[in-house]
């Protein structure tokens, strides 16, 4: 039986992982649960899982937690150390990384510090810090499985290939809510409107991203760390219908594919479940209902960010790191109506061009960096906003 650390565990990814560990009850064992602030939906996860420990990020989140599961006599902790904890605590075999943005880094790291193996789903880990983590990975004898998607696509179609042969490695992206519309378009757009994407239920943050194009801008980034490639030789494709996920172009001019249902139940399973597969298929694709599958270039002049995530990922860095905090800072704007869809956009440019990048030499440098952007990105929004 697999140990489970569930860190994210009352978002999105985080409840679709507790759903397969409870379908499994004899392959998997929730040791401990993290969290942010969600009080009512960690104690009904803690209640349901039954964890050794918890731990909410937010104090006061934790106190309330505290109370609510004293019955049952769980551990709960609190703050950064606590998430910590969770993620290096004994029995734990198996860490599923889905804090949103870059508060996951220091859990995370903390994990592949305990040598764990890690079924990563938030992007900014690597992102920021992928030199770093990767470092600490090869010392600790951790295994970073991709839980995204994507990436867990291209890890799949990979199984076998020698790297020798691969020409370049292909993401695919939905076009989000907003494809095909014109910079005049986009100028109108609301956060509701960024929140409906047409194929995928996720958070806020990662759904205003995937409208941006920054979703697939950062997964560019972290497919360089993942698959020891640089950026030139990692393409994006828009793919309206969500069903084929990854691409790997042989050098011979072969492709291999995954294709499955737009359902991270499907990547998740196979994380968790590694290196075996689980004998549930939560979703089946009918490829005769499917139909025609339709591939575009992405509008890069129209959605810069894809652009701006680029050509980060090329200085590499600190830039990155600056790129992903002005990002995170420029979303929480529009999602409170303080910036304008395209004001996203050009936030991360202000930010990004005035930043001189420096070697990763620690989380310190990492941390300084992100700061710095994240001070440097409120100045933009401010005089935006005068």
């Amino acid at each position: 039986m697999k140990g489970l650390a569930i860190l994210g565990a009352t978002g999105s990814i985080g409840r679709q992982a507790l759903e397969i560990a409870g379908d499994h009850p004899d392959r998997f064992r929730v040791v401990a649960l993290a969290a942010r602030r969600d009080v009512e939906g960690m104690v009904a996860a803690a209640r349901r899982h039954r964890p050794e420990l918890v731990a909410m990020s937010d104090p006061g989140a934790a106190a309330s937690v505290r109370e609510h599961l004293r019955p049952l006599g769980i551990e709960v902790l609190a703050g950064p150390e606590g998430l910590a904890a969770a993620a290096t605590a004994p029995g734990v075999d198996l860490v599923v990384s889905a804090v949103m943005g870059f508060a996951g880094l220091e859990p995370t790291l903390a994990a592949v510090r305990a040598g764990r193996t890690i079924a990563l789903a938030n992007k900014e880990t690597l992102v920021a810090a992928g030199p770093l983590v990767k470092a600490e990975a090869a010392r600790s004898g951790a295994r970073i499985l991709p839980a995204d998607s994507e990436h867990n696509a291209l890890f799949q179609a990979l199984a076998g290939v020698d790297r020798a042969h691969v020409e370049r490695l292909w993401l695919t992206a939905s076009g989000g809510p907003f494809r095909g519309f014109t910079p005049e378009q986009l100028a109108g757009v609301r956060p509701e409107q960024a929140l409906r994407h047409p194929n995928w239920s996720m958070g806020a943050k990662i759904t205003v991203d995937s409208a941006t194009l920054m979703n697939k801008g950062l997964e560019v980034i972290e497919a360089v760390h993942l698959f020891d490639l640089p950026v030139d030789r990692i393409g994006v494709l828009v793919h309206p219908e969500s069903l084929v996920h990854g691409l790997v172009e042989l050098a011979d001019g072969g492709f291999i594919a995954h294709i499955a249902a737009p359902d991270m139940r499907i990547p998740l399973g196979w994380c968790l479940a590694y290196p075996e597969r689980l004998d549930r298929a939560y979703r089946r694709l009918n490829l005769v209902q499917a139909g025609t599958l339709t591939f575009e270039e992405p509008d890069r002049r129209t959605f810069p960010c894809l652009r701006l995530a680029e050509e980060a990922g090329r200085i590499g860095g600190t830039m990155p790191a600056v790129l992903n905090a002005a990002n995170e800072v420029a979303v929480e704007a529009f999602l409170r109506q303080q910036l304008s869809f395209p004001g996203i956009a050009q936030v991360v440019e202000s930010v990004v061009t005035v930043h001189r990048a420096v070697p990763l030499e620690d989380l310190e440098t990492v941390k300084a960096a992100d700061a710095w952007a994240r001070e440097q990105a409120r100045r933009v929004i401010r005089s935006i906003s005068r």
